[in-house]
């Protein structure tokens, strides 16, 4: 099953009081594991960053101002997200954006029913949160020290990893490879040669208890398949 992860950063936070978009970054995975196939873009938002943003993500007019333009991209990254799930933290933030870039590029928009938002999965797994994504990486150990501003790429492929363990997957996986490491170690030590008890265990059985079933034994005849292992003895 192919997936999209996607995240981008803005200008601000409304498209519709003249926020664009400026960067797209998407991972491929299928089967819920990375395939390493990625789109990345920088977008000219034709308009100046203000600093809080810039702040944010690190992204300022200067270097965006040589950058395609949305409608230069927007084939290639619709080439690249197919029909496919697209994985969003926060999606209707990022869904509003997208949208708002296609409709005004001339292109069809992108369906909601298509999209699953991991932050309302972070909701309902962790009801207390905080469910940002920092807090998910700290929650489930994810290596998030490469994320000193926010970037759509970094972001994306951190969000892969908080996407399986809010799905447990990651948790059944490990778990199976447990039981086959045990395995394993089990074979191997089946192969090793055992060392000998310093003392020998006591035996389980009394005397009592052989007796009667050596007795019951006799009440078998001579055909009983326990005198192959257990023949009987004078006195």
């Amino acid at each position: 099953m192919r997936e999209i992860i996607l995240d981008t950063e803005t200008t601000g936070l409304d498209p519709k009081r003249g926020d664009r978009l400026i960067e797209i970054g998407c991972i491929e995975i299928f089967n819920r594991i990375p395939t390493g196939k990625e789109y990345h873009c920088f977008i000219n938002p034709e308009r100046d960053v203000p600093i809080e943003a810039q702040n944010v993500h690190g992204l300022s007019t200067d270097f965006l101002k040589d950058k395609p333009l949305f409608r230069k991209v927007a084939k290639e990254f619709l080439a690249f997200i197919g029909d496919d799930t697209l994985v969003i933290h926060n999606a209707q933030f990022d869904m509003g954006f997208l949208n708002f870039e296609l409709e005004r590029a001339g292109f069809a928009t992108l369906a909601m029913d298509r999209v699953v938002d991991t932050l309302a999965l972070a909701r309902r797994k962790h009801p207390a949160g905080p469910n940002n994504l920092d807090a998910l990486c700290k929650r489930y150990g994810i290596d998030n020290s490469k994320r000193t501003k926010h970037g759509a790429l970094v972001d994306s492929l951190l969000l892969a990893e908080v996407y399986v363990e809010l799905l447990g997957e990651r948790q059944a996986a490990l778990g199976l490879q447990s039981n086959q490491g045990q395995t394993v170690q089990s074979a191997r030590m089946g192969k090793a040669k055992a060392k000998p008890r310093p003392e020998a265990l006591p035996p389980r059985l009394s005397k009592d208890d052989i007796a009667q079933h050596r007795a019951y034994i006799g009440k078998l005849g001579a055909k009983a398949i326990w005198l192959k292992y257990w023949p009987q003895q004078d006195g």
